[in-house]
């Protein structure tokens, strides 16, 4: 008999804050991380742009940052919570394109065993994740996905759930 293959698990971002602690429940493997420290390249789209992540294209609207990672891999940030994720690295002043540091955020994860995908807040971006990616809850109410090697080298696990 043949079976159907099964469809990714989707999740929602923006729906819900703590989304990693019902993983936890359900899925039985969060982990609490610290993003490490590290430079990064930022600039700041001057209008809206779709940006081509590993795990898709994501909509940024007029101002958000474009950050460019250690793999070259790039991802937008909402100007509403750069701040918060990010420090301009001196002499170059917050809200120019440069060199900024990631700040030491903690966030919970789940390494994922299938695949799966997120739709972001703004409802169209959609992210599609593989095994072995992990799905983050980054504590504001959205989620993203981390490529395994990516989230080895930029993230350290604090305590395993």
């Amino acid at each position: 008999m043949n079976e159907m293959p099964s469809r990714p698990e989707v999740f929602h971002s923006g729906s819900s804050k703590g989304y990693a602690e019902v993983l936890q429940c359900r899925l039985g493997r969060t982990v609490r991380a610290r993003k490490r420290e590290q430079a990064v390249l930022v600039r700041f789209a001057e209008q809206a742009a779709a940006v081509e992540t590993l795990e898709g294209v994501v909509h940024a609207k007029l101002g958000d940052a474009i950050v460019t990672g250690l793999f070259g891999e790039n991802w937008p940030v909402s100007r509403d919570t750069f701040a918060g994720k990010y420090d301009a690295v001196p002499p170059l002043e917050v809200g120019a394109p440069g060199r900024y540091m990631s700040l030491p955020i903690e966030v919970l994860a789940v390494e994922m065993q299938a695949p799966f995908d997120v739709v972001l807040a703004d409802g169209h971006s959609r992210l599609t994740g593989r095994p072995g990616d992990w799905l983050v809850d980054y504590g504001d109410g959205n989620l993203g996905i981390v490529n395994a090697v990516i989230f080895g080298a930029t993230y350290e696990i604090l305590e395993a759930g």
